[in-house]
């Protein structure tokens, strides 16, 4: 029998260290990242995982980023 979890995580990262996450495996994204750490943690049968909030990918963080500076 599969047992249903669902949680809501919040965290904080350094901008260099998602930086670096991000940029270490090609076309990650935040929540695909989340998605291989649970998995790893607990064979997982099913995981989902969304960004409420925040970047996504390097792309949107570069966005942010941009956004910021012209501020």
């Amino acid at each position: 029998m599969s047992i249903k979890i669902k949680v809501t995580v919040e965290f904080s990262v350094s901008e260099s260290s998602l930086e670096d996450a991000l940029a270490e495996y090609d076309e990650i994204t935040v929540s695909g990242m989340i998605e291989q750490v649970l998995d790893k943690a607990v064979a997982c049968d099913d995981i989902s995982v969304k960004v409420a909030e925040g970047p996504n990918t390097l792309e949107e963080h570069d966005q942010l980023q941009q956004a910021g500076q012209s501020s």
